[in-house]
């Protein structure tokens, strides 16, 4: 594999190249779905090829191929420094990157358990164990799971001579229980929407979040919304779920964080950014307890890694501290047009023929002092808990936001009073995190996944983390969503 890789660099300083580098990607993929109590898919995949990218006269090329022989890396070659060639012409300035000791390095994510040591009829085993629990509860009308596995193995080599070779194990579980009545349909999930929990880590994820264990709650809680009353449309103090709450970390702050958004260098699936580099350090994003970070050295979370797609080693940076808006998510490229010394290390590929592209880490709201979610619920004297995404809408600057959620439980005197149904709350990004009062402590705090963020044209999907504990905002805008 390496000399393959070495090949693509040499051949391209040759051509004239200032410089270059090269990933060799292989990847296995398992992707199990049960519905109700019987196999309804079973995807098994995998591919291998280079992707090679090049700076020529300050212009970007790439090309890639699956052709892993000497012609087959040559010909990606000359095309990658074609497209530079031609890219150049029209690029002012031409593009200068920051600088970046050279690795060598070996790296693999943790696991305990190898997923794909364990037989596709024991993973099946365990769906089909939650459907059947789900399908006893009276009412449920379908129920789904889910499970994926992938592992893959990355090769870095660069004219500057970095050799990175990084192993990821990725897996997740989830479960779905759907009711219905002639009048409504209403689901619950576990332990998260759309495909559960996705995490890097091995078969043990599987063991940790308990899907049969669950099975029976999250069925009758599906039911129980059927009678529920509906969520009254007005303006409360809510407590946002740490799920719910990851994903609108990701919508509201990874997103508009990214630089190349905020340059206007990048438009393309939902739009650019509302954090200028104008408001660098000067805008107030949030109240003081409100801090955000992207941190790719987070252990076993989605977004984690020990070098991103341009060789930078991994890091922690700060995006929102007590409050104020202090960093975005940067690239080789883009870093010194804001005058970082360095990249931040946020770029990555979705896999051997894309090209790289800023995407978020894990971008995740630290956890603070308000103890357990019961805690905080104790503490709210009259409101909503807001638990699980089931829809999400926010424009094309991440300013203006919706989302709707699988369940809602009314809070009075401290104490959930009532289930709600179709609940959901919206507002504007910085008004609503300068209304956070409270976040829960450490021991609530979890890193989920999100493995299918969408940028760039042509679209690449990305896994991202978001770790978040639950927290209250006061006076936030509530409604119904079907």
């Amino acid at each position: 594999m390496q000399k393959l890789a070495d090949r693509a660099i040499n051949i391209a300083t040759q051509l004239g190249a200032s410089y270059a580098d090269a990933r060799l990607i292989w990847q296995k993929r398992e992707f199990i779905q049960t519905k109700d109590e019987r196999l309804a898919a079973l995807n098994l995949s995998e591919s291998v090829g280079i992707g090679i990218r090049v700076l020529f006269d300050g212009g970007w090329g790439f090309a890639s191929t699956q052709k892993l022989t000497k012609n087959g890396v040559d010909n990606a070659v000359k095309r990658a420094v074609a497209v530079a060639r031609a890219s150049a012409s029209c690029v002012s300035p031409p593009i200068t990157l920051a600088a970046e000791p050279a690795y060598q390095s070996t790296w693999i994510s943790p696991y305990l358990i190898d997923p794909f040591k364990i037989s596709i009829e024991d993973k099946l085993a365990v769906l089909l164990q939650c459907a059947s629990i789900m399908r006893s509860v009276e009412g449920v009308c379908m129920t789904q799971g889910e499970m994926t596995f992938t592992k893959e193995r990355k090769l870095f080599v660069s004219s500057e001579g970095s050799c990175i070779d990084q192993t990821f194990i990725r897996s997740s579980c989830g479960i779905e229980a759907n009711a219905f009545s002639p009048d409504d349909r209403q689901k619950r999930s576990w332990p998260n929407s759309f495909g559960g929990q996705h995490e890097n880590a091995g078969w043990e994820i599987v063991d940790k979040w308990q899907l049969p264990q669950n099975a029976q709650r999250i069925a009758e809680e599906a039911v129980a919304l059927l009678t529920a009353p509906e969520c009254e449309k007005g303006r409360a103090d809510v407590i946002v779920g740490a799920s719910q709450l990851a994903l609108q970390v990701h919508e509201s702050c990874g997103h508009p964080s990214e630089l190349d958004r905020a340059l206007g260098h990048e438009a393309n699936f939902a739009g650019t950014s509302f954090l200028t580099p104008s408001m660098l350090g000067n805008l107030q994003y949030g109240s003081s307890i409100v801090n955000l970070v992207a941190d790719a050295t987070a252990s076993g979370a989605l977004g984690g890694f020990a070098f991103d797609d341009e060789g930078v080693q991994a890091q922690c940076v700060d995006l929102v501290k007590n409050g104020v808006f202090v960093g975005y998510l940067s690239s080789r490229d883009t870093a010194n047009l804001i005058g970082l010394a360095r990249s931040g290390g946020a770029v990555r590929a979705q896999g051997w023929n894309n090209q790289p592209i800023i995407r978020m880490t894990n971008i995740s709201l630290r956890p603070g002092s308000a103890g357990s979610l019961a805690d905080l619920v104790a503490d709210t004297e009259d409101g909503i808990l807001m638990e699980t995404n089931k829809s999400w809408s926010i424009d094309d600057k991440r300013y203006n936001f919706q989302f709707g959620m699988e369940a809602g439980y009314e809070i009075k005197g401290g104490k959930i009073t009532r289930l709600l149904k179709n609940p959901s709350y919206g507002g504007i990004t910085t008004p609503f995190w300068n209304s956070c009062d409270a976040i829960c402590s450490q021991e609530s705090y979890i890193d989920w996944g999100v493995p299918n963020c969408g940028k760039g044209q042509p679209c690449q999907t990305m896994w991202t983390g978001h770790g978040a504990a639950p927290a209250r905002f006061r006076n936030i805008e509530i409604g119904v969503t079907k």
